[in-house]
């Protein structure tokens, strides 16, 4: 008895009850939600940070002595500080739900033989789903009968290229099938009935999710300033136990010395730097938007700035995303098509000019031969801007393209050989076949498929000189990453039969084509930034390894074949360190992730970018995930820090100059607040030595933290970018943020104004003048000096928010001198308009002393010893 076809051993799909039992049993089709962190924990994290406790410390201690302003303003600012981080975090993390999202809303199934329409949550395993064009796949499973199936797994796969599937209808229902389709898939031409084999968990996206289950770590700064805050939390308590001692034995009064130790804790821990740090964040975020690049987690806006490998995907990221027909081979010869997407606007250039159909003959056969052997459809822009849309298989509408841009017009080319019969494309053929009626009452057969197909009797009958050229350039084009299609054709004064041996054999050749997504017209010049700038880029997608050599070596990433692996030498064990690749071809969603990680544990600060599902796991699990706003899944977007809404890698080098400048604000602000915080320990350390049992007041270091630590500081957040920044190498991931020799210069800075300070006390007590306020006035004035030699263009108005902070904080200062309220606060006492001059030509110093310095010893950060070396091309 004969096998019955695998479709009709489905055709009635599952019992209403038995699929109840199975969703009871197997649970509802959808990914599980990760669970969110509770408000009180996140609170709790941002509370953990070591200057936080220092600060938090302080608070108890000021309280304790019933100081109560003092305790207000530490207060404030830690409270500040976690309301913002806690609300950053908030939005951040939902690339599991978006996994959810992305899984069809209601799917077509058969239950008791007849056809109904479900919610996809309700779909289970051993459901016979019925898929038609533009239906998102619901769920994994077997093809078990298929119409010119077409499916575009590129979210899942990174292939650019759509995927025919087929059903086997000799295959016994227990083999597992290599036809089969994936949850979140998209069916892009034909129709098809699917037996499901995995739903929820167990589906191809629920493999994607468990991987995303691991949450993103620490950045660079955030995993410096931890480390920093640890030694500077140490440092102080131990020098404010020393200043204590210090005043008990020389009979200080015991309140008095614990007020002060404590207000120069405060003093000496730079509290304005979360501020400074939330602001100089808030402001790249808020360039980066202007230049097209939306920051989803503030603390990616600094991370990129450190940034020694960007791992890049190729499908819409270095390429356009779009299939573009750009090499033409005839047996006379060769020519290139040129153009954007599938605009049918551009040209064909042969020997270095523009050809129309009438002056190449024998390309007009090819492309309207390919016109007429095609599926596709080509939909313009709705408004009359943007790109066009592939309608269809986006190869064949990559040849339609080529065809527009020869200046052939495809309906009237169908008009005049209307098809009357067919033999659709199928894998094993590998080649498709149509019939078409030419004017005179012939008949023309086409027919185009893969050259090894196609370029051998008897399928033509050109002479073997013609064949073996043909042979040789697709293999050079296929070498270059090109899909090479064969196009041959037939003319026949009588109906031949209707087979495949009758319509496919006799053929001569028209020529070759040669198809790929080409690269964007920014990937070098991008490819050639990132390396000046000191950051490795590499190649990770699940494409054909020559497509992605190919791509790769335009752009620049890379030049010999050693540089480039594949996931099955991964997953075989032969591809050696995964940190000595470049080019990463056919990976898996798990590989990526492998590869991110095996760059970090060498020591890297890797960005990943990318637009598929199958990328989720690896921007998560990068440094800085980058997915791309246009082309991108929601998951993606989701599950990436920051999202590019031009799509365009270039906009990830404007961002990585956004980094920079964030870090070196960061660095900027902490030279400048502990050369002041040190300042203000040695004042108080050396001062009794000569002859000050105290040379400040608590109330008087409060006020001159507040002042120079406050607006001063924060604006020294909003410095803009130093000139020369993306021609340096990215900070040594392991580098300390006080590295680089910033340690020196701010132990310089702070005794050059503690000296500064003590000279300016010293001066005044021999003269009899009211040395304490004067010890208040330069010590305050002379830090803001310090502000302004911080700027990274002085002498222009880049930053006009730090000359006014500067400003209010001088007058402030002097007001703490003159004002009789504030007098009475702070204790001082008013001065000759001579000391003033003095106090004013002393912090002068300040600035000059500051300039200097930074002209000694610009930021020119050392190359990492781990950093890799640039492949060139």
């Amino acid at each position: 008895m004969p096998t019955p076809h695998r479709a009709e051993r489905f055709a009635a799909g599952l019992s209403r009850e038995e699929a109840a039992r199975r969703l009871e049993e197997c649970g509802a089709n959808v990914v599980a939600r990760e669970r969110r962190t509770p408000v009180w924990r996140r609170v709790l994290q941002q509370l953990r940070d070591p200057l936080i406790v220092v600060l938090l410390v302080a608070a108890v201690l000021t309280l304790t002595t019933g100081d109560l302003p003092d305790a207000s303003v530490i207060l404030l600012v830690i409270t500040v500080n976690t309301v913002a981080g806690v609300v950053q975090e908030v939005r951040a993390e939902r690339a599991v739900a978006a996994l959810t999202a992305l899984s069809a809303p209601t799917a077509r199934v058969l239950r008791d033989g007849a056809e109904c329409s479900v919610p996809a949550a309700d779909v289970v395993p051993g459901d016979l789903v019925l898929l038609g064009e533009g239906d998102i796949v619901p769920a994994d499973g077997e093809v078990v009968d298929a119409a010119l199936l077409l499916v575009d797994e590129s979210a899942l796969t990174g292939e650019s290229v759509p995927v025919e599937k087929a059903a086997d209808a000799d295959r016994p229902p227990s083999t597992v099938s290599a036809d089969t389709v994936s949850a979140g898939t998209v069916v892009v031409r034909g129709r098809g009935r699917v037996q499901v084999t995995g739903t929820g968990p167990d589906s191809a996206l629920g493999r994607i999710a468990a991987l995303m289950g691991t949450a993103p770590g620490l950045t660079p700064l955030q995993r410096r300033l931890a480390r920093f805050g640890r030694v500077l939390a140490a440092v102080t308590v131990a020098l404010c136990a020393v200043v204590l001692a210090l005043g008990l034995v020389r009979g200080q009064p015991v309140e008095l010395m614990v007020v002060t130790a404590i207000s120069l804790a405060v003093a000496a821990v730079p509290e304005s730097l979360p501020a400074v740090v939330t602001l100089a964040l808030a402001l790249g975020a808020r360039r980066m938007a202007e230049r097209h690049a939306i920051v989803r987690r503030l603390p990616a806006v600094e991370t990129l700035g450190s940034v020694t490998v960007l791992a890049t995907d190729k499908t819409g990221t270095l390429t356009e995303g779009r299939m573009a027909a750009e090499r033409l081979w005839t047996p006379q010869g060769e020519a290139t098509a040129s153009g954007i997407g599938y605009d049918p606007e551009g040209h064909v250039i042969r020997d270095g000019h523009p050809v129309t159909a009438r002056d190449a003959p024998d390309l007009a056969e090819l492309l309207r031969a390919s016109l007429l052997c095609n599926d596709a459809g080509l939909e313009p822009p709705p408004d009359g801007s943007g790109r066009w849309r592939a309608m269809g298989d986006p190869t064949e509408a990559a040849l339609l393209t080529a065809g527009a841009r020869l200046g052939l017009d495809r309906a009237a080319v169908e008009r005049a050989a209307p098809r009357v019969d067919e033999i659709p494309f199928d894998s094993a053929r590998k080649r498709m076949t149509t019939v078409h009626r030419a004017p005179d009452g012939a008949l023309r057969i086409v027919c185009k498929g893969a050259p090894e197909v196609m370029l051998r009797p008897p399928v033509l009958i050109d002479a073997p000189d013609t064949r073996t050229r043909a042979a040789a350039r697709a293999e050079t084009l296929a070498r270059d990453g090109y899909r090479v299609l064969a196009v041959a054709s037939a003319d026949h004064d009588e109906t031949p039969p209707r087979s495949t041996d009758a319509w496919e054999s006799g053929l001569s050749l028209l020529g070759l084509v040669g198809i790929l997504d080409p690269p964007r017209d920014t990937s070098r010049t991008t490819v050639t930034a990132c390396e000046h700038a000191g950051i490795a880029p590499v190649l990770i997608t699940g494409d054909h390894p020559l497509t992605a050599r190919a791509v790769a070596a335009r752009a620049g990433i890379v030049a010999r074949e050693d540089e480039v692996t594949t996931g099955m030498r991964i997953r075989q064990g032969t591809a050696g360190p995964l940190t000595a690749s470049r080019v990463y071809a056919r990976t898996t969603p798990d590989q990526k992730l492998d590869i991110v990680q095996a760059w970090r544990a060498a020591g890297h600060v890797v960005a990943m970018t990318g637009d598929g599902v199958n990328d989720g796991p690896a921007l998560r699990r990068a440094d800085i995930g980058v997915a791309m706003g246009q082309r991108g899944t929601e998951v993606a977007r989701q599950a990436a820090d920051l999202v590019l809404a031009d799509d365009n890698l270039a906009t990830v080098v404007a961002a990585v100059e956004e980094g920079r400048r964030v870090y070196a604000n960061v660095r900027r602000f902490l030279l400048y607040a502990l050369a002041g915080g040190t300042a203000e320990i040695l004042v108080m350390l050396l001062g009794p030595f000569l002859g000050m049992p105290l040379p400040l007041l608590p109330a008087q270091i409060l006020w001159i933290n507040l002042l120079t630590h406050g607006l001063p500081g924060v604006a020294l957040g909003a410095e803009p970018v130093e000139p020369g920044v993306m021609r340096h190498p990215p900070r040594p991931p392991e580098e300390s943020v006080l590295g680089a020799g910033l340690w020196p210069r701010l132990l310089a800075m702070g005794v050059f104004v503690a000296g500064v300070t003590l000279v300016a006390a010293v001066w005044a007590r021999e003269a009899g003048r009211p040395w304490q306020s004067v010890t208040f006035l330069v010590l305050g004035a002379t830090q803001l000096g310090v502000a302004l030699g911080s700027r990274a263009r002085p002498g222009s108005l880049a930053n006009p928010f730090l000359l006014l902070a500067v400003g209010t904080a001088l007058a402030l200062q002097v007001a703490g001198v003159y004002l009789p309220p504030l007098r009475a606060l702070l204790g001082t006492e008013p001065l000759p308009l001579v000391d003033l001059a003095i106090a004013g030509a002393l912090s002068g110093l300040g600035h000059v002393v500051m300039r200097v310095q930074r002209w000694l010893f610009p930021e020119r950060p050392p190359r990492s010893r781990s950093a890799p070396a640039p492949a060139h091309g």
